[in-house]
C-alpha cells in the first residue's frame, strides 16, 4: 500500500514527504537513497533519484542562454530542461515533493564552490520561482566515498579489509575513490557502493560535531523540511545528527533560513 502524499488541501501540513534527488554521479544514480535509511526509518518520508545530469561548473556564456518565461532571469536552455524543468514537474506533483540537487565536490572544484552552488541555485529559482524553497542544493565533499571512511566497519564488511574510523575530517580527503582503490584494487563503485551504503551508520558518520559539515547540512535541510511542514517531533533527528551543535557548511548552509 502506498504512502499518503499529503493531508487535506485545507491544511499545509503534510502527513508524508517525498524527496526527488538529482544526481551527478553513477553511484549516486543507483544507489544514493540508502544514504538516508535513518530518515526514512521515521516513515514519514521517502527518497528516490529523479535525474542524473552532468556535472556543471561555471562557464561564460555557450550563447544558448535564454529568458523563462514569468522572470528576468537567463539561464541555459540545457540547464533549465535537465535541472529545471524535473525539479518542477516533481515539486508540483503535492505541496509534499521536494527536490535535492546533489553534486561532488571533488578537491580541483573546491574553489569553485561557492559559484557552481551559485549556478545551479539560480537555474533552481529561477524555474520553480514560488516554490524555489523546495528544492535546495548540496555537495559530497570531495566525493561520496568520502563518507564510506567515517564509518570504517562498513568498508571492512564488504572487503574484508581492515581499516579503523579516518582520524580527521573525511571531508578533507583528496580523491577517497583512488584510495579505496589503492587499498582494495578490485574495489567496484556501484557494486561494492551498494553493499557499503546499506551497512553505513549515518548517525555513527555524523557523530563528531567537528567533521562532515557539508554532509551534516544535507540532513539538516531535510530535518527542517519535516519540522517546516508537519507536525513531527525531530527532537531526535537533531539529537543524532548533531545539528544543534555540529559544523554546517558555510555555502549550502544558507539555505536552511529559506524557508
Amino acid at each position: 500500500m502506498s504512502a499518503p502524499d499529503t493531508v487535506s488541501t485545507e491544511s499545509p501540513r503534510c502527513a508524508y514527504f517525498h524527496f526527488g534527488v538529482i544526481v551527478t554521479g553513477d553511484t549516486e544514480r543507483e544507489h544514493l537513497p540508502k544514504l538516508f535509511r535513518s530518515l526514512m526509518a521515521s516513515k514519514i518520508c521517502h527518497f528516490e533519484v529523479i535525474r542524473k545530469i552532468d556535472q556543471r561548473s561555471p562557464k561564460t556564456s555557450t550563447g544558448q542562454n535564454r529568458t523563462v518565461v514569468g522572470t528576468d532571469q537567463m539561464i541555459e536552455r540545457k540547464d533549465e530542461l535537465e535541472i529545471g524543468l524535473p525539479a518542477r514537474g516533481y515539486v508540483n506533483r503535492s505541496r509534499c515533493h521536494f527536490v535535492l540537487l546533489i553534486d561532488d565536490l571533488e578537491y580541483s572544484r573546491r574553489d569553485q564552490a561557492l559559484e557552481v552552488f551559485n549556478l545551479y541555485r539560480t537555474v533552481l529559482d529561477t524555474v520553480l520561482n514560488t516554490l524555489k524553497h523546495r528544492a535546495s542544493v548540496h555537495f559530497l565533499v570531495n566525493m561520496l566515498e568520502a563518507y564510506y571512511f567515517a564509518d570504517a566497519q562498513a568498508i571492512n564488511a564488504v572487503l574484508e579489509t581492515s581499516l579503523p574510523d579516518y582520524e580527521d575530517d573525511v571531508e578533507t580527503i583528496r580523491n577517497p575513490k583512488s584510495d579505496l582503490r589503492q587499498m582494495y584494487p578490485a574495489f567496484r563503485e556501484i557494486d561494492d557502493g551498494e553493499r557499503i551504503l546499506a551497512r553505513i551508520d549515518i548517525e555513527h558518520v555524523l557523530s563528531r560535531p567537528d567533521a562532515c559539515g557539508s554532509l551534516r547540512t544535507l540532513f539538516a535541510w531535510c530535518v527542517k523540511v519535516l519540522e517546516t511542514y508537519s507536525d513531527h517531533d525531530c527532537t531526535d533527528l537533531n539529537d543524532k545528527y548533531r545539528l544543534h551543535d555540529g559544523k554546517l557548511s558555510g555555502i549550502t548552509g544558507t539555505q536552511l533560513d529559506n524557508f
